[in-house]
């Protein structure tokens, strides 16, 4: 019973709502004019698929998939990308908070240094003028978390992935480091590998931070439009088309 409600609720608030305002609209032009009533229901089909978990758990699955987990790390420094941060926000030890994504990340890399000794450099700045500094966040974090200040080093200009990428070479080439683990990401892991290639690196991939599980089972909730759904359909298309400039601008 609690999945049956949970499946009509979808439809009753955003954005399931718009769904059905939108057959509505559909079933009112079939009676007048049935050529842009077909168009509309082809806009709202697509629409309605691209809120679904079914379509972004396979988008977003099909990214994070390309670079599996290494079960040996090959490197000399983990590399942690960032994703986002706030600023004023109230923390433990200080002011300015880590995206989800981005936090996940950082714990990632924590791990990874207690179980090699790498040094980790987060790279990362402010993207916006009301968030905040990633850098700057989580070196105060690492430390936070027991990290020695010696093992951190960070970046904290970087606006975009391809930023990350070329100042972080700039930092390994001063510091001759020269083979990085990049941590980010499994969604994020394709793109940043294409930067990192262009900035004349050769890295090690060690995605983390999944949304997508690993098996998938088809039940009515796969078919519940919902926020989190289309923002992760947008996510996956969002890291596509960077995929492709990466490939043709860089």
């Amino acid at each position: 019973m609690i999945y049956i409600i949970k499946f009509v609720y979808s439809f009753v608030l955003p954005p399931g709502l718009f769904i059905v305002l939108l057959l509505g609209l559909v079933i009112w032009l079939w009676k007048k004019n049935r050529r842009p009533a077909l168009v509309l229901l082809g806009v709202t089909l697509l629409m309605y698929f691209s809120m679904t978990p079914l379509v972004s758990d396979a988008l977003i699955g099909s990214l994070e998939r390309k670079y599996p987990q290494p079960d040996i790390l090959q490197g000399d420094v983990i590399v942690v990308l960032g994703g986002g941060a706030s600023s004023g926000t109230p923390d433990i030890d200080g002011e300015g908070n880590l995206y989800g994504s981005a936090a996940n990340r950082l714990l990632t890399a924590v791990r990874l240094h207690r179980q090699t000794g790498l040094p980790i450099l987060f790279s990362g700045g402010q993207v916006f003028s009301d968030s905040g500094n990633e850098a700057d966040i989580a070196q105060r974090q690492l430390l936070g978390l027991g990290i020695p200040e010696e093992d951190i080093l960070i970046e904290n200009q970087s606006l975009n992935t391809e930023q990350n990428a070329v100042n972080t070479a700039a930092i390994l080439q001063q510091t001759g480091l020269k083979k990085p683990i990049i941590v980010t990401s499994g969604f994020h892991m394709s793109r940043a590998m294409l930067h990192f290639k262009n900035a004349g690196l050769t890295a090690q991939a060690y995605p983390t931070d999944y949304i997508a599980s690993a098996d998938i089972a088809l039940q009515p909730a796969k078919f519940s439009p919902s926020p989190g759904a289309i923002s992760t359909t947008g996510l996956a298309l969002k890291e596509y088309l960077g995929q492709l400039a990466a490939r043709l601008f860089d």
